[in-house]
């Protein structure tokens, strides 16, 4: 890697198609906002000469601006992909958001990468969402590396942050977290920093000085040498521990000197199993320079260390019907299986779809099958169509460069496919397949919005659509019980962009309304009413009475009617009447105007006409009879509760447990599920939780996740149920 004999020059290249996939390397960038992971692509871009300096883009002799990049990236809501080439291997990196809102995005960059490079920064160190991350990569086995960022901090300091990581990502081996550089400094400017200017290579023992603006390698000095011999020594055991020969350690521990390029290769291997996780530096380049710190060796790193897509397993696939079916792992020649992670719309072309191939080739203007998984409780329509592929693209900034192909390993962007959304699979039109869908975080903070006008009455439906199939992470719901549109969204930021695209992309101005939530109503004790509806205004008149008995019934019994009537009172062709009339009344409710739910009702006696009484006479006298009972019962307003599991660090529990208790949460248990943390389950009213997606994030520090899911509905303390009571009838 970066300590091998030779440094590699950058060289700017066009779109040239890659040919093979042992050429290509896919990395996905992951660290929190602040991080440095945009500043860190632009110095890689510009290390690997795609870009001729910081911010411009080079292409065909022209400069373009670079700025549409570095404005997404500033947001940080979306996954960017940035192509560069390096000696002769094509290097995708997939910069991802920092803030936990925009997670979905961050799982698609997982999904389409092959290897991992934390971004950490040296003022802030590890938090604990990327912690998480870390761990969801640990899960799957995904190679791993670490990069320290912001060494220009004052009172930066390398080795505590590599100690720090060492802790926060090698619970299971300290060892493995080692790194391969140690930075040197400068002279102390007359703020008594001292910038860092170059690194030591650790097993070459040779500087790489960075301080002209390109990286020198030079021969340390002899005052440097004794710096590095105790981490050079740990790391060289931590690679040959990791060594598939069992004879090294024995050799090492004799005294054999290990020859540089056995552990060269003994590490780029254990890199690319997982098993270790080096960690580097990187500052960006200074004005003018062509260089930032710590570039070459990151791209070393990625190319030398990092697995081919040829390594990755073969994705699980089937057919749309769920029959397995076997696909060979990374063959450009096999059956095409490629998949959508990301979806985004173009003011100029429309759709585009970031795509990458697992299998098979993918080729401009052929026709391939599009597979959705469906997502139904999230407003996504299940489809299985034909589309047209348009164009094939590898992007960066404001350039769209065609591309004549892209094989098994690769991402490109295509044109052009209007029903495919994020998670569907591309496939051969005569053998349509089914890649198995990756986990995606449900959003669980509700976002009621309702059409600004009636102009964009007319596009919300097609603007929500659109912004949906863009963002399987949102979902929508139209809420049949409160009449609401709700977008659920995964946290507050989440749903600010949700907005702005609305507003900016779609041309859909909205209001965002309260939540409501999806009270009931229940009798509490038996009670009786008579409904009396006779009228007599000449002619054909009204008329029809009958008598009910109400009384409650357990949880989840619904609605229950019940026919006693003797003697004929009510005449048999007007008893569904009665029925209807009073469950028609019971959807509106009695009390608040919720539903009814959880009673019988019994009807006992009435009386007719044989001109006046008809179906609807009877169908009123019902539900004045339910609104009498009604009357002269208690009526109790019950609310949904929610079974809550919080997952969620050891030192937060006390916290968390806390605070469901304040929000007349009952802890109905906690476990220990390992790694420092619990489980804690709860039941909570709904009412209570509506933001706890956002008060559970900062209460934990961004550490803790938890469900929900529907468990009954009971009735609410007293003197809530009134409050709820008198605003109903102020509305």
């Amino acid at each position: 890697m970066g300590d091998k004999a030779n440094a590699h020059p950058g060289a700017a290249g066009r779109a040239t198609a890659a040919d093979h996939p042992a050429s290509v390397r896919n990395v996905v960038l992951v660290g929190h906002s602040g991080s440095g992971k945009t500043t860190l692509v632009e110095a890689l871009a510009l290390t690997a000469g795609a870009v001729n300096r910081a911010g411009r883009v080079e292409d065909g002799g022209t400069v373009s601006d670079y700025d549409e990049i570095e404005h997404r990236q500033q947001r940080s809501v979306q996954l960017s992909l940035v192509p560069v080439d390096w000696d002769g291997y094509k290097i995708n990196i997939l910069d991802t958001p920092g803030y936990a809102d925009f997670v979905g995005e961050l799982r698609a960059g997982l999904r389409a990468a092959d290897a991992a490079l934390f971004v950490v920064s040296a003022s802030d160190g590890v938090d604990g969402s990327t912690r998480m991350v870390w761990e969801e990569c640990a899960a799957v086995g995904m190679p791993r590396a670490i990069v320290i960022t912001h060494l220009e901090a004052a009172r930066a300091d390398f080795e505590e942050m590599t100690r720090i990581c060492a802790e926060a990502f090698g619970a299971d081996d300290p060892d493995a977290v080692l790194p391969l550089y140690l930075p040197l400094r400068g002279e102390e400017g007359p703020d008594g920093h001292a910038p860092v200017t170059g690194l030591i290579g650790l097993l070459s023992q040779r500087l790489f000085d960075y301080s002209s603006g390109e990286r020198k390698e030079a021969e340390p000095g002899p005052e440097q040498l004794p710096l590095i011999e105790e981490a050079r020594n740990r790391l060289i055991e931590g690679i040959i521990a990791e060594s598939e020969d069992e004879t090294l350690m024995d050799r090492y521990l004799g005294g054999e000197e290990i020859d540089l390029k056995t552990l060269v290769q003994d590490l780029e291997r254990a890199v690319a199993r997982g098993t270790f996780f080096p960690v580097l530096a990187a500052a960006p380049a200074s004005d003018g320079a062509r260089q930032g710190l710590g570039t070459v060796e990151l791209l070393e790193l990625v190319t030398g260390g990092f697995p081919t897509p040829l390594e990755r397993e073969a994705p699980t696939v089937t057919t749309p019907a769920g029959e397995a079916r076997e696909v060979k792992a990374c063959d450009p020649n096999g059956p095409l299986v490629a998949e959508v992670v990301k979806t985004a719309s173009d003011p100029y072309v429309g759709r585009v779809s970031l795509v990458r191939v697992f299998s098979g080739t993918l080729r401009p203007d052929e026709t391939v099958h599009v597979s959705g998984h469906g997502l139904t409780d999230r407003g996504h329509e299940d489809h299985d169509v034909d589309e047209r592929v348009g164009a094939l693209s590898r992007p960066f900034g404001k350039q769209q460069r065609a591309l004549t192909h892209c094989i098994a390993g690769d991402l490109a962007c295509v044109a052009k496919l209007n029903r495919a959304e994020t998670g569907d699979t591309l496939s051969a039109k005569d053998t349509p397949l089914l890649m198995e869908p990756w986990q995606m975080p449900d959003p669980l903070l509700p976002l009621a919005i309702q059409a600004h006008s009636k102009a964009d009455e007319d596009k919300l439906s097609q603007g929500l659509g659109r912004l949906v199939a863009e963002d399987p992470t949102m979902r929508l719901e139209q809420n049949q019980n409160t009449h609401q549109v709700v977008l659920w969204c995964l946290g507050e930021a989440h749903a600010d962009v949700a907005l702005e695209r609305l507003r900016n992309r779609y041309g859909v101005q909205v209001d965002v309304v309260p939540y409501k939530v999806s009270l009931r109503e229940t009798f509490a004790g038996r009670s009786a009413g008579r409904g009396r509806h006779v009228k007599q205004s000449g002619g054909h008149g009204q008329y029809a009475i009958c008598e009910i008995e109400v009384e409650p019934l357990p949880n989840g019994s619904g609605i229950e009617f019940v026919d006693k009537v003797v003697g004929g009172a009510v005449p048999r062709q007007f008893i569904p009447s009665v029925e209807k009339g009073v469950r028609t009344q019971a959807a509106k409710g009695v009390a608040a105007g919720y539903p009814l739910i959880d009673v019988r009702i019994t009807l006992l006696d009435g009386k007719a006409h044989s001109v006046d009484s008809s179906d609807a006479a009877f169908q009123t006298a019902g539900a004045l009879a339910l609104r009498e009972a009604a009357a002269e019962a208690k009526i109790h307003l019950l609310e949904p509760v929610a079974e809550v599991t919080v997952l969620v660090g050891d030192d937060y529990v006390g916290a968390v447990m806390s605070d469901l208790s304040g929000r007349r949460g009952r802890v109905v248990g906690t476990e220990q599920t390992g790694g420092g943390r619990t489980l804690v389950r709860a039941e909570v009213p709904e009412i209570e939780i509506g933001r706890y997606a956002v008060d559970l994030r900062s209460l934990s520090h961004g550490t803790a996740r938890f469900n929900r899911s529907y468990a009954r509905h009971e009735p609410m303390p007293p003197q809530i149920a009134e409050r709820i009571r008198e605003q109903a009838q102020d509305a």
